[in-house]
């Protein structure tokens, strides 16, 4: 193991500092992943988070691109690369003969704030209007990839990414006339080009045609959500909620107004009955209902759009999940077969590509989206434009549509195999998956805990989503579970069912065990 000098208080040379030894220098660049990527910009980003936080202060010298390069088992040229990029920015200063030194920062204004108190926190509490954090939510660990068999929804396998288009999209976006077009601040506009390529290439897919001043985009669908909801919601106004539903729906909804109305559902979807004719406004998931994942009939869909326009509802269509898998007939949203203008759109684009990605999109009427464009400025003006030139590149090079494609053919691959496995590990079980549906919806045997059976599976590495948190009445889909398979890899999903199918037969076993000595123990 490298050994580092220790060095003689000098002027040229700097303060002495028993810093100069492995253990610290180890230390500093813990984090470090040498096997993966940009292992110059890591070591760069560790050096300045070391000075920005006083643990490499000013003057101390660093150790030599020989040594550092030992020491992390990387190239010298690496080092001395970030060596020379770091004396640029001025958090390094290069004395001739001597090495590299810490430049320094300015010093420090203030103290370290100190952990907040029961007493201090409650003095927060109080003063709240709201408190978003006790709302029931969908809860999903933010280290998913790191368990073996991820069965859930909503996230992105890795390797189905397109990740060689995405750099040639960004790249262009880098390009010094494209840098002029993004780094403007557009007030409340969004990108041009972003939104001639939904027109062009993302909305026909579905069968809708808008003009420019009907597309709003935002940050992801939850944001489209919250902007109408904030936009239409009085304290009074009742809204129907698919019940079991989307639980990030249901909590906007429920903190603009206290009328969330519970819609039934059937094998069709959404039921048109009169608790839904009562509602002003409805949310609905029409070509994959969350998380059952029905897909609505023609026919459903048609008298859906019956009822709204008879007693003056407007539709939130939340087609989050549209094209992913080419699979079923392809039945057209409500917005598509919409002739009174009674359907706000909710789309995005973070499903089909990354959830990171972070763009989606709004479609309604022009004095809508006015004013939702007029709402969304008072909050963030709009989405960063460099991500939105980029996903307008990427689709407008084709290579949006070639990656569906690719990913189709595999999730349809996964849907086959759940198909056949889910049978034999899961015999007690029930489930359904629309046609196209990333997900299953699992429903066991009444008197199952899926949240503790949940809990008994990540343990082993299986991830799956409790379905209590998706009713309004947590204990009514308690006994159920969703199961998605966009995020794991093909070659993982034998394994991971076996594996779920015998925590599951422990769990009911143990079950059935307490319930059988709880028998015995009545009086």
């Amino acid at each position: 193991m490298t050994k580092f000098a220790p060095l003689r208080r000098s002027e040229a040379a700097g303060p002495t500092v028993p810093l100069h030894d492995v253990l610290f220098w180890g230390s500093l660049f813990d984090g470090l992943d040498r096997g993966g990527s940009f292992l110059q910009l890591q070591i760069r980003q560790m050096i300045v988070t070391a000075i920005e936080d006083g643990r490499l202060p000013l003057g101390v010298r660093m150790p030599s691109s020989r040594d550092l390069a030992a020491l992390l088992k990387v190239s010298r040229n690496t080092i001395v690369i970030a060596y020379e990029q770091l004396v640029d920015q001025n958090f390094l200063v290069s004395r001739e003969r001597s090495g590299y030194f810490v430049a320094g920062l300015p010093k420090q204004i203030g103290e370290a704030r100190q952990p907040a108190t029961e007493v201090y926190s409650r003095r927060w509490t109080e003063r709240f209007a709201l408190q978003p954090s006790a709302l029931r939510n969908i809860v999903k660990p933010l280290d998913w990839q790191t368990y073996p068999y991820p069965f859930i929804f909503g996230q992105f396998d890795p390797s189905l990414f397109p990740t060689n288009d995405w750099r040639e999209s960004a790249r262009a976006a880098l390009s010094v006339p494209e840098i002029n077009n993004w780094a403007r601040d557009m007030i409340d506009g969004d990108d041009p080009a972003l939104i001639e390529q939904l027109q062009r290439q993302v909305l026909p897919r579905r069968g809708i045609r808008a003009r420019a001043d009907e597309i709003m985009l935002t940050i992801g669908a939850q944001h489209a959500l919250y902007l109408i909801a904030k936009l239409f919601l009085k304290p009074d106004t009742p809204i129907g909620m698919e019940d079991p539903g989307y639980p990030d729906a249901r909590n906007i909804f429920g903190m603009m107004t206290s009328h969330v109305v519970p819609l039934r559902l059937d094998d069709q979807g959404l039921v048109p009955d009169e608790a839904f004719a009562r509602c002003a406004m409805a949310y609905v998931t029409a070509s994959h209902q969350c998380p059952t994942t029905a897909a609505m009939s023609r026919a459903r869909r048609e008298e859906i759009l019956k009822v709204a326009r008879e007693r003056d509802i407007v539709l939130i269509e939340d087609d989050y999940e549209s094209e992913l898998i080419p699979e079923g007939s392809g039945l057209p949203p409500l917005m598509s077969l919409d002739r009174d203008q009674s359907v706000l759109y909710v789309g995005s684009l973070s499903k089909a590509l990354a959830p990171g990605l972070r763009l989606g999109y709004v479609v309604a009427p022009a004095p809508v989206i006015r004013e939702l464009r007029a709402l969304r400025r008072l909050m963030l003006r709009h989405p960063p434009l460099n991500n939105q030139r980029v996903a307008a590149l990427f689709i407008g090079l084709g290579h949006y549509r070639s990656h569906l494609q690719q990913v189709g053919r595999v999730l349809l691959e996964r849907a086959a195999l759940l198909d056949e496995l889910l049978p034999q590990a899961l015999p007690d079980c029930s489930w359904s998956r629309g046609p196209g549906s990333t997900s299953y919806w699992i429903t066991c045997p009444a008197g199952t805990d899926a949240v503790k059976l949940s809990e008994a599976a990540r343990a082993e590495g299986v991830v799956i989503e409790p379905g209590d948190v998706f009713s309004m009445n947590a204990e009514a889909t308690r006994n159920c579970f969703r199961l998605g398979f966009s995020s794991i890899r093909t070659d993982r999903i034998a394994a991971g069912i076996a594996k779920l199918g015998e925590i599951f037969a422990q769990h009911v076993s143990r079950r059935d065990t307490c319930v059988a000595t709880a028998g015995r123990s009545a009086p």
